[in-house]
């Protein structure tokens, strides 16, 4: 008792800096499967913590319940970034950013758009759509191309070209699409070596000469794009 007369007021930690009275609502907590605790809410601190958990609630539904909240919208005018990761006879995967949220494989085309073995264009299949680009220029600067750091020695070396890669059309959610991206392609090889003769182990620089055993690649670049 007080000297007041009024009951005294203890406190029990929660396990946080909240400590509430211990004659305010009460009951027992699970805090393991083998044991309860006997905890104690003050009635405005049980409101705050109600109103707490109803915010993270709705916040959390907004975050991840999908496109309803935040959900992909359709493809607009603005900067875009590509990354392309080829894997040899024109195909790869590509992902791009920006204006444009989209990833898909490449697919070496023709003018029209059809799959062509030697085709200048690519065919990007993208999950909204396709975009076919013209991608001629940078064939021609990859194909005229020099190792930048090539060793005899280690056979070793790394070639890089840029240019400008048009977009010639597109379907779906990009009908209509224009603009241009400017790519920088970068490969790294190892090899290849001559496997027999009087070369064997040697590098091999011939001009029929297989595709090197160790082979990095990558495309990226940025451009513009508009709809309409």
């Amino acid at each position: 008792m007080r000297p007041d007369g009024a009951p005294r007021r203890s406190v029990v930690n929660i396990g946080s800096p909240l400590q509430v009275p211990l004659h305010s609502v009460c009951g027992k907590v699970r805090v393991s499967p083998l044991s309860d605790t006997h905890v104690c809410l003050d009635p405005e601190v049980m409101m705050r913590v109600a109103k707490t958990a109803l915010g993270v609630a709705i916040l959390g539904s907004l975050l991840f319940s999908g496109a309803s909240a935040f959900g992909a919208t359709a493809p607009t005018s603005g900067t875009i970034k590509v990354f392309v990761t080829p894997k040899g006879t024109g195909s790869g995967t590509v992902v791009i950013t920006g204006a444009i949220g989209d990833y898909g494989k490449t697919v070496k085309s023709n003018a029209a758009g059809k799959p062509a073995k030697n085709g200048g264009y690519e065919q990007l299949i993208l999950t909204k759509g396709t975009i076919l680009v013209n991608a001629t220029q940078l064939n021609a600067v990859l194909n005229s191309a020099n190792p930048t750091d090539f060793s005899v020695a280690s056979c070793s070396g790394t070639v890089v070209a840029s240019a400008p890669v048009p977009i010639a059309s597109g379907t779906k959610a990009y009908a209509g699409i224009t603009g241009s991206v400017t790519l920088t392609a970068t490969f790294a090889f190892v090899g290849p070596f001559y496997s027999s003769g009087s070369k064997k182990g040697e590098c091999n620089t011939s001009g029929n000469a297989p595709t090197p055993p160790g082979l990095y690649g990558v495309i990226t670049g940025t451009g513009t794009v508009s709809f309409g």
